[in-house]
């Protein structure tokens, strides 16, 4: 099984959009890396988001992108303050490939629990509109399989 998880685009500011909205610089980041994502054929059944509107627009980007069908839903459990435990928990059942679109400090914290059992490290270094892929071997165990940042792709 593949976990890929982003980490939303670069979005205005609450006092330019409340709804924070992505940014012009957000939704080009974020198609170049989907962009990139897809000259890859990753093997991606869903992908999931946090109802924040960054998050919808960077998982509709890379669902279009990845031609992923419907192209993103939305879920609990992935807002920034939420428990890692609870997604946690959800991926012991799961045998499909699925991106989760995210925020800050949660995607740290959910790395950290899968990898290392404490909620609380620092183990990637997560960049706006990036995607992390782990790996769950058939022993059960995670391992990070490579990361894109937007800075890493060439124009």
């Amino acid at each position: 099984m593949y976990l890929y998880l982003v980490q939303h685009g670069k979005a205005k500011s609450k006092e330019e959009d409340p709804s924070r909205s992505l940014s012009e610089e957000g939704i080009l980041l974020v198609r170049k890396v989907a962009s990139f994502a897809g000259a890859m054929n990753l093997e991606l059944d869903q992908i999931f988001h946090s109802g924040k509107k960054r998050a919808l627009q960077t998982a509709h980007i890379i669902g279009e992108e990845l031609k992923v069908t419907p192209a993103s839903k939305e879920t609990d459990g992935l807002a920034p303050m939420d428990e890692p435990g609870i997604w946690f928990d959800r991926l012991r059942d799961l045998d499909e490939n699925i991106m989760l679109v995210s925020h800050l400090p949660y995607l740290s914290k959910l790395v950290s629990f899968i990898l290392c059992g404490n909620r609380e490290g620092n183990i990637v270094g997560f960049e706006m509109g990036g995607i992390t892929c782990l790996n769950r071997n058939d022993d059960g165990n995670w391992t990070i399989d490579w990361i894109i940042k937007p800075e890493m792709i060439k124009e």
